[in-house]
């Protein structure tokens, strides 16, 4: 299936954009270095096949050029090879390998793999093919003694409450010295508060906390949103607390929220997922990957989370503006949207489907309903239908070309590049916009133009 999808493509000439090869760089640098490398002129050798690999030499510093090969067939999303000694992943000659390919200008003709590459490309696909049966098939090593994952658990829910009442303890101590307290403790108290519910097993609520002790002394109001974030991290505790006499969804969304492990239990929903947005965040310790995904079929909207150590990009990467036929199933919580992806029937490729839109009126009223089934959320996906930005003082918001209502940006979301690309992309006309939408605003993630047009990525 993938081998005939793929010589379909070459047939019809439909490749990748740039802007979908530069999605994939780990980072700025390697995005700038991976553009210098997209002409023809340090490739030699260089060629691709229908069964989705594309290969090259690439001229370097040393006396030998570097092997670089791509296989694209793998619904996951690309997998790289390189004999540089870079650790990122693509390395900048991946993306200049793709860069070229993309071009379509025969810089890439069609042919075989040499012996080099072809060795990797099928031992690769002959391990993916051997882990996909030995899923399927079950691993006993992998059951555990049930009655010892309960005492587990057990004690793990022992050691989050007793976190959860000290917490509650030392917020309404705080509270009853007076908010303006909180400017006078300084960041460590909360260190000391967080590193306390990490010993409970509380993650969660370790990271709420250190958001609270960043909120003093951050400007005009910050007592106001420190109060806030107080009574939502008081819900949260007290959530878990009485976690026995809530409706089940909301449940598995406290659970969630504190920081336990789940798994995507929900049913499989087969559809062609087009990738609406793709970006990372990351701290001191962990690379965070956000994919949102799109069902053509079942009009619903998904997030797959993966993981990265410090510095490094997670494996799993799909170009914005590409579809893929895949499972999708979802995890427990009321309103959750996120999902994980499971067995992938085509690799990713360019499709022109486009998801509904609403107006902004629309979306914030989408937001307020989502809080219902979790409080503590954020931000919902929204996809914004023709909307200009359009300057709001010293701030931006997206306006109803047909309307009177807007949505402000979030200050994220000013600070970002994409925000000049969006404004380039409208040229004061209409555009289609997905993003986030919450309570400080709206955070555009992709856009496309009116009309005919590929999907630009603003983050």
């Amino acid at each position: 299936m993938v081998g005939s999808t793929f010589d379909g493509m070459t047939q019809q000439g439909v490749r990748w954009s740039a802007d979908q090869v530069l999605a994939l760089a780990p980072d700025a640098a390697s995005r700038k270095a991976g553009s210098k490398l997209g002409a023809a002129g340090p490739w030699s050798e260089a060629g691709s096949c229908g069964e989705g690999s594309v290969w090259g030499l690439c001229k370097g510093s040393g006396s030998k050029p570097y092997q670089t090969v791509v296989d694209l067939a793998d619904a996951s999303g690309p997998a790289y090879k390189c004999s540089c000694p870079s650790r990122k992943f693509p390395c900048k000659h991946a993306l200049g390998l793709l860069l070229l390919w993309a071009g379509g200008d025969g810089a890439v003709p069609p042919g075989q793999p040499p012996e080099w590459a072809g060795q990797w490309i099928e031992g690769r696909r002959q391990r993916a093919t051997e882990k996909r049966a030995a899923d399927a098939a079950g691993s006993p090593s992998g059951s555990a003694d049930p009655e010892a994952a309960r005492r587990r658990a057990e004690r793990r829910a022992e050691r989050i409450t007793a976190g959860a009442t000290e917490l509650e303890q030392r917020l309404a101590d705080l509270l009853r010295g007076g908010l303006a307290g909180a400017e006078q403790v300084g960041y460590g108290m909360w260190e000391e508060t967080a590193a306390r519910m990490v010993d409970a097993q509380a993650p969660g609520l370790a990271a709420r906390v250190r958001e609270l002790g960043a909120i003093p002394s951050t400007g005009p109001g910050w007592p106001v949103r420190l109060l806030e974030e107080f009574a939502l991290l008081h819900l949260l505790d007290q959530g878990w607390l009485r976690r026995e006499g809530l409706p089940e969804g909301l449940a598995a969304t406290v659970r969630s929220r504190i920081g336990l492990p789940t798994s995507a239990d929900g049913p499989p929903v087969r559809d062609r997922w087009l990738v609406l947005a793709q970006y990372d965040t990351a701290d001191a310790r962990l690379t965070t990957r956000r994919i949102w995904l799109y069902g053509a079929e079942s009009d619903r909207t998904a997030l797959l989370l993966s993981y990265g150590a410090a510095g490094r990009a997670p494996e799993v990467a799909l170009p914005v503006g590409l579809t893929l036929e895949a499972e999708v199933s979802a995890y427990p919580g009321a309103g959750q949207p996120r999902a994980a992806l499971g067995e992938q029937f085509t690799p990713p490729a360019p499709a022109g489907i486009r998801p509904p839109g609403v107006t902004t009126a629309q979306a914030a009223a989408r937001y307020g309903e989502a809080l219902r089934d979790d409080p503590w959320l954020d931000s919902v996906p929204v996809t914004l239908d023709r909307v200009v930005p359009t300057p709001d003082g010293d701030s931006w918001q997206l306006a109803d070309a047909d309307g009177d209502a807007a949505l402000p940006l979030t200050p994220t979301a000013r600070s970002r590049p994409g925000l000049w690309r969006l404004v380039a992309l409208s040229g004061g006309a209409p555009v289609k916009v997905f993003g986030e939408c919450g309570h400080l605003g709206f955070t555009p993630l992709t856009a496309w133009p009116e009309g005919v047009g590929e999907a630009v990525a603003l983050c």
